[in-house]
């Protein structure tokens, strides 16, 4: 069987307002449409993707977000170029959203461009364009790849 890319991927957040109003902005310059909005949910798809953005309970709402624990790491917009990053990289300064890193070459892939942001719950949001195959290109070796196509 051979999945069809990802429906959706939920994010819970603390400040349910503060994100609400980024994820709005982000959605509407991202093309994606929103599907669903109530008092603690939001749904934006486009582009063979979508994002829910939904409250976190009670309970954990004075939680924080924390990279490296268990969970959501970060997730990752793929661009159709490197101009659409630098587009994205200054909607992001123009709605003050905190930059990680600026439009960048990266080591992931031959060719790989991306910037990297956070939410305001400090999720963090990557977007990334790469070329051609990219690490499909058969010419391409990685040790992961390598180490997968052994074991598959």
């Amino acid at each position: 069987m051979q999945m069809n890319g990802i429906a959706h991927i939920a994010i819970t957040v603390s400040d349910f307002e503060s994100c609400n109003a980024f994820y709005r902005r982000l959605f509407k310059f991202l093309e994606m449409k929103l599907v669903y909005d109530t008092d603690d949910v939001i749904y934006g798809v486009g582009s063979r993707t979508g994002i829910v953005i939904r409250s976190a309970t009670e309970e954990f709402k004075d939680d924080v977000f924390r990279q490296n624990r268990i969970g959501l790491h970060h997730y990752c917009f793929r661009a159709r170029s490197r101009e659409d990053i630098d587009s994205l990289y200054e909607f992001l300064v123009e709605i003050d959203a905190k930059i990680v890193h600026a439009p960048e070459e990266g080591r992931w892939a031959p060719g790989y461009y991306s910037v990297l942001f956070e939410d305001p719950d400090g999720i963090r949001i990557e977007a990334n364009f790469v070329p051609g195959q990219g690490n499909l290109d058969p010419q391409v070796q990685l040790p992961l790849k390598t180490s997968m196509q052994e074991s598959s």
